[in-house]
């Protein structure tokens, strides 16, 4: 797998768990425990696109 095909599927992971996070804010009754799971995710993801890319 090249750098930016990673990198694409990390960033479609990323969106895909933004958009989860939205879902489950959106509820009556958030899941907390699921949000902070969610959102330390989506941080991780971030974390490693950001390494992975050139400077």
């Amino acid at each position: 797998m090249s750098l930016d095909s990673h990198i694409d599927q990390l960033k479609e992971r990323h969106a895909a768990l933004e958009a989860r996070i939205t879902d489950e804010d959106a509820r009556p009754r958030p899941d907390s425990e699921a949000l902070t799971r969610l959102k330390l995710e989506k941080l991780r993801l971030k974390e490693e696109m950001e390494r992975l890319r050139p400077h």
